[in-house]
């Protein structure tokens, strides 16, 4: 896997580059801001994109419109965001810009190694990671009517889906059989109005309905 890292403290730029050559991951650039990563996801065509929020020169949300100005130019590149903050308007948009191949984390989940690097490799093969945080927040812009239809455990089930947790990482969380999951998920495509179609991308589309979308 080659990633290209766009985050302008120098630290956790190393930081990160050093995790993921420990796992054997490759950075193929490490940039300081949205302009470069342009360049070099243009360049280089990354499996992976990691993209601070706030980057120079105004520290609000360069990066963010940079990440979306990469999947514009590269049509699917997967991105993973990290910030100290939800920017809501433009996580959003990121989120149901495509058909996966997202994440957004805060950046307190870098120091769980495993959950980090977790979320990398999902991402980069074309899942989710949302951090449980940004998930609150953006549903506290209220929900929309067909999720009134879910009972609880489908709403659960659906939160956890939106986490990028697969079906058997989300029965061993709720303690239940994984046919108990199906079954929960097939409620959910159904209430939803999500017709059949690729399994993955009703997933995508359950989980953009569950952010407000």
């Amino acid at each position: 896997m080659r990633v290209v890292i766009a985050e302008d403290a120098v630290l956790l730029r190393a930081g990160v580059t050093r995790l993921l050559a420990d796992e054997g991951i490759e950075t193929a650039a490490a940039v300081d801001n949205g302009d470069d990563l342009l360049g070099a996801v243009k360049e280089h065509r990354p499996d992976l994109a990691i993209v601070d929020v706030r980057m120079p020169p105004t520290f609000t949300d360069e990066g963010l419109r940079a990440a979306l100005a990469a999947r514009k130019e590269v049509p699917g590149l997967p991105v993973l965001v990290l910030s100290q903050y939800v920017e809501e308007s433009y996580a959003v948009e990121l989120l149901s810009g495509g058909a996966g191949g997202v994440g957004y984390l805060l950046k307190e989940r870098v120091a769980d190694v495993d959950e980090f690097l977790d979320a990398v490799r999902r991402v980069a093969n074309g899942g989710t990671a949302i951090d449980p945080d940004v998930i609150a927040q953006l549903m506290a812009r209220g929900r929309r009517n067909p999720l009134d239809a879910l009972t609880a455990r489908e709403s659960e089930v659906l939160g956890l889906m939106a986490q990028g947790l697969s079906n058997t990482a989300i029965a061993n969380s709720l303690v239940v059989s994984h046919g108990a999951v199906e079954k929960h998920i097939g409620n959910i495509f159904s209430k939803l109005g999500l017709e059949a179609s690729a399994e993955e991308h009703r997933r995508v589309r359950a989980v953009l309905t569950y952010l407000g979308r």
